[in-house]
């Protein structure tokens, strides 16, 4: 066997190779994590934990009805994502785990090699057994006319802004551009949304979808759906969008800000993919159902693959690609239970196939829905807008799908991950004791309808009948009805 400088390289620093870098060592390979930047990738510094953030601080100014102190904003901003980098993303944090951290861009010479290129100029040639790519995703720019002659911000360097601008546009109406609209709006903006689609967050259920638009447009954030971009234009002091209208007309939009949340694209321009023989498309590193690449001692996982766009399957593609590259223990990618959420308030969430992609494969399912205005603790906190609809067999109550709309949905979608990956029914969760009064209990109140649906007047009959009792039969004409 030929000799090579270390068991494992690993190339980019964020969720995925993070989790990967830790699991090699962990599991005795020598390991090699390269990163170009800082550890944490999109997630800790330019992604999930500053954009929750500005929601947090959003969701108080609205309470305190007054305009953000934006000096505070990006003090909390700076202090918080340094927090997490401390405590979790720290290079001496992996290196006494036993991973070696080097910082610098790495270009493949060839299936077994690559060149570091240093910080300070220098060149180091490596070779490895196992390399892993996780090198992550940037932001799409879409080929809008003189865009690139505008100053527009990206999530790159949105949380860097010195000012609160007075207006922002933002092209995108996916997780990053509605988060950041409301975010925006309830700081102090006046924010408009621009999207080609007829809906906000396209993946999401429409009906609930919908209903999260109403609530912003309540807050004031405009939208403007089912429009195409024709240019765009501006200096630093002011944003010109023009924008085609039903009729065939052209209307221009104003703000002093643009930020661009049009999807995302994988980073892999720079990696010489072709040196080590990688395939690679525009969507991405192409990869098997193993994180595995063309080359069988190259895999890859987290944004750069396409596949999916979650810090929470970025980690779970490294443990598939880890186990499958060092133990030679077959595993798979879990693309049957992959939940998301999006952390508007209120948060939308789904996990498994979309209701529509189920109609489409003629799945016969019931749906099972809850409302929070229904459950205590919502009525309490004053948060009873939104609903829990789980899609499930009639009879044995196997969980197919769920959407959630409303407060915590993004924590109350696990509970149906675990039990859909577990294969626990809706009968098994309708006899699960839940605490009183909490949000997780409208999960099981969702599926004590799976009871309510199969309850019969039949059944009810042959029970009068055996025992005598003498009170009236149920109404169940009404199908829909909730108890």
């Amino acid at each position: 066997m030929p000799t090579y400088e270390y068991d494992l390289i690993v190339i980019g620093g964020g969720a995925a190779g993070l989790t990967s870098s830790g699991m090699g060592a962990g599991f005795g390979a020598k390991t090699l994590m390269i990163e170009r930047d800082r550890l944490g990738g999109d997630c800790t510094w330019y992604g999930c934990v500053p954009s929750k953030i500005m929601l947090n601080l959003a969701k108080k100014a609205k309470i305190r009805g007054r305009k953000a102190d934006w000096a505070e904003v990006r003090q909390t901003l700076d202090y918080i994502r340094d927090e997490v980098y401390e405590d979790a993303d720290h290079p001496d944090i992996f290196r006494k785990m036993g991973v070696e951290v080097a910082f610098g861009t790495a270009v493949f010479t060839g299936p077994h090699s690559l060149t570091l290129k240093q910080p300070d100029g220098n060149s180091r040639e490596i070779t490895s057994r196992y390399f892993l790519i996780a090198t992550g995703s940037r932001a799409m720019v879409p080929p809008i006319s003189g865009l690139d002659e505008t100053p527009y911000l990206t999530n790159h360097s949105l949380f860097e802004l010195r000012e609160l601008p007075e207006s922002m546009i933002i092209i995108g109406g996916g997780p990053i551009g509605t988060e950041m609209a409301q975010a925006f709006q309830r700081l102090g903006t006046q924010v408009t949304v621009v999207d080609r689609a007829n809906e906000i967050l396209g993946k999401d259920l429409p009906e609930f979808a919908g209903m999260l638009r109403n609530e912003m447009e309540k807050e004031g954030v405009r939208f403007y759906l089912n429009r195409s971009i024709q240019s765009v234009s501006g200096d630093d002091r002011r944003i010109m969008v023009s924008i085609s209208c039903a009729d065939g007309s052209t209307k221009t939009l104003s703000a002093a800000k643009l930020l661009v949340a049009a999807g995302r694209q994988p980073n892999t321009e720079t990696l010489g993919l072709g040196q080590a023989g990688v395939h690679v498309t525009k969507s991405g590193i192409s990869v098997n159902d193993r994180c595995r690449t063309n080359q069988r001692h190259i895999y890859a996982a987290g944004d750069v693959t396409g596949r999916f766009q979650f810090t929470h399957m970025s980690e779970h593609m490294a443990k598939v690609a880890v186990t499958n590259m060092l133990l030679k223990v077959p595993m798979k990618i879990d693309a049957r239970h992959v939940p998301w959420a999006t952390y508007t308030d209120p948060e939308i969430a789904h996990l498994g196939p979309t209701k529509a992609e189920l109609d489409a494969a003629g799945t016969r399912y019931e749906t099972y829905r809850f409302p929070y205005k229904k459950n205590d603790r919502a009525i309490t906190d004053g948060v009873t807008t939104g609903w829990i609809y789980v899609y499930a067999k009639k009879f044995s109550g196997k969980i197919l799908a769920a959407d959630i709309l409303g407060a915590h949905a993004g924590d109350l979608i696990g509970q149906f991950a675990l039990a859909m990956r577990n294969g626990l029914t809706l009968r098994n969760m309708a006899d699960t004791i839940f605490p009183y009064p909490t949000y997780a209990l409208g999960a099981r109140r969702a599926a004590d309808q799976w009871y309510i649906k199969n309850q019969s007047v039949g059944l009810v009959k042959w029970l009068k009948r055996i025992f005598g009792y003498r009170g009236p039969l149920p109404d169940l004409s009404d199908p829909d009805r909730i108890v």
